[in-house]
C-alpha cells in the first residue's frame, strides 16, 4: 500500500513538473515572438525617422528690375514760414489753415503806430532838408555869378558850393529814410509769397508780434505748395550707381493699401554721405487732386536694374558655417552636396549669388543645421517660386 502511495506521489510530481516545463516553454516562445515584433517595429520607426524630406528650388537669373523700398516723408515742393517784418499788433487775419491762396493774397494786417510816427518825423526832416537845400542852391548860384564878375574870391564860392552839396546829400538821406519807413509801413500787410495752401496759423487778433525771425519773433503763418510734392530718400551706396534722374518710382501709403502713386527722380546729390554711406535723392510726385497730404510718411519703391550677371536665391536657403556660407544642393541621386557660394546684393527676402552655384542646380529650402555632405534625402513637392515684386 505504501508503494502504491509512493507511485501516486511520484506520478503527480512528474505531471506538475511537466506542466511547469510546458508553461516555461510557452512563455519563452511568447517572449521571443514579442521581441521579434518589437524589433521589426523599431527598425521601421528608425527607417522612417532617418528619412529626410526636403523641399528644393532652383536659382533665378537676376535679369528683371529688383525694386528696393525706402521710407520717406512728403513735403511741399515749396514751403515758407511767414514772419512779420515790422513790430506791432495784429488787427485782423483773413486766411486760416487749409485755405488755398494765390501769390499776394492778404493773410493778416499789423498796426505799427511807432513806424507811423517815425514816418511823420522823417517827412518833416525831409521838408527841412529840402528847404535848406533850396537855400544853399540859391546861394551857390548867386556866388557863382558874383565870381564871374570877380566880386568874390574863389574860396568863398567853394564854401558856398560845398554847403550846397552837403544840403543836397542831407536831402537825399532824408528821402531815403522816408522811403525805408514807407516800405516798412507796407509790411503791415502780411501776404502770401506764392500760390499754395496755408498749413499753419499761429496768431490771433490783438497779438503783439516782433519784426524778424530771431529773438522774440515768431512765425505767423506757414504756406506750402502741394502740387507737386517732393520727398527725399537716402539710397544705400550699393544701389546709388543705378539711380538716374528721370527714373519712375512708385509711392505707397500704409493707410491706402492697394493705391500706388507715380513719381520721378528730379535730382540726386551725386555724392555719398561718408557718415551714413547713402546718397540723397529728391523725388517729385504730382498731386493734382490733392489726394496726398504734405508731411505723410510713405514708402518709395525704387527700380534697381538687373545685369544678367548673377542669380538670386531665397535667404532661407543659406547655411552659415564657420568656414563660409553654403547652399545644400541635391544631385540627381538624391545625395546632398554643400556648395560654398559668394554673395552679392541683399534684397531682403532674396540675396544675389555671384559664384559657387549653377543655374540648373536644385538647392534645399530651409535646410536643417545638421545637414552634411553625402546625406540621402527624399524630395517633397517643390515650393512655389517667390515673386520678385515682393522684395523690399
Amino acid at each position: 500500500m505504501l508503494k502504491a502511495q509512493s507511485r501516486g506521489v511520484v506520478k503527480r510530481a512528474q505531471v506538475l513538473v511537466s506542466a511547469v516545463i510546458a508553461a516555461l516553454v510557452v512563455g519563452g516562445v511568447a517572449v521571443l515572438v514579442l521581441r521579434s515584433f518589437h524589433a521589426r517595429a523599431l527598425d521601421s520607426d528608425a527607417t522612417l525617422h532617418a528619412t529626410q524630406y526636403v523641399t528644393t528650388a532652383s536659382p533665378k537669373v537676376n535679369s528683371a528690375g529688383l525694386p528696393v523700398t525706402l521710407p520717406g516723408t512728403l513735403l511741399g515742393v515749396t514751403e515758407a514760414t511767414v514772419y512779420a517784418r515790422s513790430s506791432g499788433y495784429i488787427v485782423r487775419w483773413s486766411k486760416d489753415i487749409g485755405a488755398s491762396v494765390k501769390r499776394g493774397d492778404l493773410l493778416a494786417e499789423v498796426t505799427a503806430p511807432e513806424i507811423d510816427q517815425q514816418l511823420f518825423q522823417a517827412q518833416a526832416t525831409r521838408a527841412q532838408s529840402a528847404a535848406s537845400e533850396a537855400l544853399a542852391k540859391s546861394t551857390a548860384d548867386r556866388w557863382t555869378s558874383l565870381r564871374a564878375k570877380d566880386a568874390v574870391t574863389q574860396q568863398d564860392l567853394d564854401e558856398r558850393l560845398s554847403a550846397y552839396r552837403q544840403a543836397e546829400a542831407d536831402l537825399n538821406a532824408a528821402e531815403a529814410n522816408v522811403s525805408r519807413l514807407r516800405s516798412l509801413q507796407g509790411f503791415n500787410r502780411i501776404v502770401a509769397p506764392f500760390d499754395g495752401v496755408v498749413t499753419q496759423r499761429n496768431i490771433d487778433v490783438g497779438d503783439l508780434v516782433q519784426g524778424g525771425n530771431s529773438g522774440t519773433g515768431k512765425a505767423l503763418f506757414a504756406v506750402a505748395q502741394v502740387d507737386p510734392l517732393r520727398l527725399y530718400v537716402y539710397v544705400p551706396q550699393a544701389y546709388a550707381h543705378q539711380i538716374a534722374v528721370g527714373d519712375t518710382v512708385s509711392v505707397t501709403l500704409a493707410e491706402r493699401a492697394g493705391e500706388t502713386y507715380r513719381g520721378s527722380i528730379a535730382r540726386t546729390a551725386r555724392a555719398i554721405d561718408t557718415v551714413t554711406r547713402t546718397m540723397q535723392v529728391e523725388i517729385r510726385v504730382p498731386n493734382p487732386k490733392g489726394e496726398l497730404i504734405a508731411g505723410s510718411y510713405v514708402q518709395v519703391l525704387l527700380p534697381i536694374k538687373g545685369d544678367n550677371s548673377g542669380m538670386v536665391v531665397p535667404t532661407n536657403a543659406l547655411l552659415f558655417r564657420p568656414s563660409g556660407i553654403y547652399v545644400a544642393v541635391v544631385d540627381p541621386s538624391a545625395h546632398v552636396r554643400l556648395a560654398r557660394v559668394k554673395l552679392g546684393t541683399d534684397f531682403g527676402t532674396e540675396v544675389e549669388v555671384l559664384g559657387g552655384l549653377e543655374l540648373e542646380a536644385r538647392f534645399i529650402i530651409n535646410p536643417s543645421d545638421s545637414v552634411a555632405d553625402g546625406d540621402v534625402v527624399t524630395l517633397a513637392a517643390p515650393a512655389p517660386t517667390p515673386v520678385a515684386a515682393s522684395r523690399s
